[in-house]
């Protein structure tokens, strides 16, 4: 068994990233210490050493549950996705983040940067390219990379202020943007 696979490791990982978002509710993360998190989860300081090299990488990791449900929750509909109704899990996914948003814009940069929107990038272009290719859809690889480049950008500028609406309007505004992304024809040459 691998230590990612032991099941103390894990529930060690989870206490701390319990932890983690705890303290981040009550302080930035740049304020954060790695003493304060480990009292809180009741770990010694070397056993967060021992899964994480910093409090940045324990930030992504509890926060990459959240993007994993983000990706499930765009692609959450079966059939032919209707554009004008998008998933409930959408909003669902957009208000877990606006409850913890210092910690999100911490991790996800304006414009989508940063190790959560490259995790997100990354997550979210993979599974559209894999639903594209299933499908028999053209340009699988292209239209993925433009759905995670629209996506993550426009959840980092609704993080950052750079636009308002509630979870739900988002949901709606996204949803139609990303359903023309795959409706689109190209004519690639």
């Amino acid at each position: 068994m691998s230590p990612d696979q032991d099941p103390r490791a894990e529930r060690t990982r989870a206490r701390l990233r319990a932890a983690l978002l705890a303290e981040c509710a009550e302080r930035p993360l740049a304020e954060l210490g790695v003493a304060a998190l480990t009292r809180r989860a009741e770990v010694g300081r070397a056993t967060f050493y021992v899964h994480y090299p910093d409090l940045q990488a324990l930030a992504v990791d509890a926060c990459a549950e959240v993007v994993r449900d983000g990706v499930t929750a765009l692609h959450a509909w079966r059939g032919v996705p209707d554009p004008a109704v998008p998933p409930p899990a959408l909003a669902e996914f957009l208000t877990v983040l606006g409850r913890h948003g210092a910690l999100y814009r911490a991790l996800l940069t304006p414009e989508g940067g940063g190790p959560l929107g490259e995790l997100m990038h990354r997550e979210l272009r993979e599974y559209s390219r894999r639903e594209r290719e299933l499908a028999g859809a053209p340009h699988a690889a292209l239209v993925a990379t433009a759905v995670a480049a629209t996506f993550t950008a426009l959840l980092a500028d609704w993080l950052h202020g750079g636009f308002t609406g509630t979870p739900e309007e988002l949901a709606a505004r996204s949803w139609r943007l990303l359903i023309a992304l795959h409706r689109t024809p190209l004519d690639l040459g």
